[in-house]
């Protein structure tokens, strides 16, 4: 099997059934490499898997081969090729993806999962942590600890992860100097202290020559502590979450004909029982386990990490996304929560823009309500801020659009963590660990009203709605807004007109051009369109809007079909012509920042209700399309 194995004679069936039966009750570890780019984390994985006989021949064929075209080793083996995989890794001599290898000693089984070190990729880093129970953490004995140290260092903290072996790596380098190795631990130590990280063995060694990596070196005489593989094979396991309460995310209602209804998933906490109360959430009702089934038959009880179908003794509606609970310790349930928030976009967080929030397998509506601080990974120092950029970590509030079960971070990592989504490109924008729900998110109510929107439109004989009027500055949104709510008074109707000038002098006046501060001045107004139109008014609004996440958000304010988006197109060079403030002159002139058009982006509408080429037509014939368009669907 190893490269350096003799050849041995065929082994017995009994033998093979040993040999499986070994390797299944063997208990598994998993780990993570991390570190600052270049610290040697993929040499490190390459020589553990060398040294430990676990690489086939034609993998020892490929390594050498591949060591001699794109190695950094002169005339040896470059072991970090085992697991630098992609080509612009090979390239670049850095590790950009997570890989994740498996392997075994006699006493226990590996996951590790080499994470990149390079701090535009510290999200890859923060996805292999997710699941890791022990950190090894590498510096360049000639570096010391670095600022990549650092915020590894504080994500691994954030995560949970307890255990961390500091590898202090390349200390052939460092004439295997006890006084290197010495400042070094001192220094991460301290560091470490102030992240609540205690639990550190650190060990002297050099991946490239296998110093203290699976052998003790004779190199490092003053060192009498475990080598790396002695450490790992001694780690003490995480506590199994079996001993906490159950819960289950539900993954997919089972129900293959009208004779059973189960609820399939994975359980993250537990055990479960057959006859045990339980609880679905977020709706809070209750049942009992009647049988808990498997792929290999029914089982009396099952635990963390199993995939059952529980089906329930009544008939109780729940759906994908809800977590079945044990009802005597059930999860708690909120619609706003603080959390620790790694940002991993390169577009910056944005404090009320919407995004998809991923819980378990429910996905829900979100916003960052709050950004209460950043926090400066090498100081520790909470610093205020208004948007978040790449791999910086904050603790905020968040609000979500339905209430969700969850359980703090650190009693289950599982029910307590979440990753938010770009709602347009799908991407994972940011990873969260929820500390705890907001109180005020259980405290309010909504307060009922005898009269509603409908009995206020009934009054007024007319059908509410936003008409929201989108374009650049200078398209001639507000002319043809103005022109639009002349013709709805003449016939009659009730109007309110909201003009991105006009706010600004009021409700808005205290909010700049910023992309952030953007993002909150079309919030306050979708949130004032969506009071008008309660109050059963046709609602004007006429704003440059550039963003399609937040003309989403108003037109998710409203109920369907209470939202005409209506899209000005005029070209840019037709705006710039017009001109009527002077305002494109002075943004080329650099005296105006963020303006849409030049230095800021305009996301055109992709399906607007009606779109308006100013280019076709004088303002009241564009005002009469508009007109006509109303008509036809009802609100004139």
């Amino acid at each position: 099997m190893g490269a350096k194995l003799e050849a041995a004679a065929p082994l017995t069936i009994a033998e093979i059934d040993t040999y499986l039966a070994e390797q299944e009750n063997k208990d598994l570890l998993r780990f993570i490499t991390c570190g600052s780019v270049d610290d040697g984390k993929s040499t490190l994985i390459g020589r553990l898997l060398y040294d430990s006989k676990l690489i086939f021949e034609d993998q020892l064929s490929a390594l050498e081969a591949d060591s001699k075209r794109d190695g950094t080793v002169a005339g040896g083996i470059d072991f970090a090729l085992l697991v630098d995989g992609l080509q612009a890794e090979r390239e670049q001599g850095i590790t950009i993806d997570v890989a994740y290898r498996f392997f075994a000693t006699d006493k226990r089984k590996f996951i590790v999962a080499d994470t990149p070190g390079h701090e535009q990729y510290t999200r890859n880093m923060a996805t292999g942590a997710s699941t890791a129970s022990l950190a090894v953490i590498l510096i360049d004995a000639r570096k010391g600890v670095l600022t990549q140290t650092r915020r590894h260092s504080f994500i691994v903290s954030l995560l949970g992860i307890k255990q961390v072996v500091l590898a202090v790596n390349k200390m052939d380098l460092a004439d295997y100097d006890k006084a290197v190795f010495d400042e070094i631990e001192a220094e991460y130590r301290t560091f470490a202290d102030q992240i609540g990280l205690k639990d550190i063995t650190a060990i002297p060694m050099s991946a490239l020559e296998g110093d203290n990596v699976l052998t003790r070196s004779d190199k490092t005489g003053w060192y009498d502590g475990p080598t790396l593989l002695e450490a790992l094979e001694s780690a003490p396991l995480p506590q199994d979450r079996a001993d906490g309460p159950f819960r289950m995310a539900v993954q997919w209602v089972n129900r293959p004909n009208l004779d059973f209804r189960g609820f399939s998933g994975v359980i993250s906490g537990g055990p479960v029982r057959q006859g045990q109360k339980i609880a679905a959430l977020p709706s809070g009702k209750t049942s009992t386990v009647r049988r808990i089934v498997t792929f290999d038959g029914d089982l009396t009880e099952a635990r963390p990490g199993q995939a059952v179908t529980l089906v329930l003794s009544d008939e109780v509606d729940i759906s994908r996304g809800d977590i079945l609970a044990d009802a005597e310790t059930p999860a708690e349930v909120t619609d706003q929560f603080a959390a620790h928030l790694v940002w991993m976009s390169d577009q910056p967080m944005l404090p009320e823009r919407q995004y998809l929030l991923k819980i378990g397998t429910q996905t829900v509506g979100a916003a960052v309500t709050e950004l209460k601080h950043k926090i400066n990974v090498n100081t520790l120092e909470h610093t205020a801020a208004k948007t978040l950029d790449l791999n910086e970590v904050a603790v905020c509030n968040l609000a979500l659009d339905h209430a969700v079960a969850y359980d703090p971070y650190d009693k289950n990592p599982e029910t307590g963590s979440f990753i938010l989504i770009d709602r347009h490109s799908n991407a994972t924008v940011g990873a969260g660990m929820i500390s705890f729900g907001l109180r005020r998110a259980t405290n309010l109510v909504w307060q009922e009203l005898d009269v509603d929107k409908q009995a206020r439109a009934e009054l007024k004989r007319q059908k509410p709605a936003v008409l929201w009027f989108t374009g650049l500055s200078g398209a001639g949104k507000s002319t043809v807004a103005n022109l639009v709510e002349k013709r709805l008074i003449a016939s009659g109707r009730h109007t309110y007109i909201l003009d991105g000038d006009n706010v600004r002098h009021g409700l808005n006046k205290d909010l700049g051009f910023t992309e952030a501060d953007r993002v909150e001045n079309i919030r306050r107004v979708a949130e004032t369109a969506k009071l008008f139109v309660d109050a059963g008014l046709l609602v004007l609004v006429s704003f440059i809007s550039p963003f399609r996440s937040e003309r989403q958000l108003a037109r998710d304010l409203v109920e369907e079909g209470e939202f005409v988006e209506i899209f000005i197109d005029t070209p840019l060079s037709v705006c710039e012509d017009r001109d009527p403030k002077g305002l494109y002159a002075k943004a080329r002139a650099g005296q105006i920042q963020n303006f849409t058009g030049i230095d800021s982006p305009y996301e055109a509408p992709e399906t607007p209700e009606l779109r308006i080429d100013t280019t076709e037509g004088d303002p009241d014939v564009l005002a009469e399309r508009v007109f006509t368009y109303l008509k036809e669907k009802g609100f004139v």
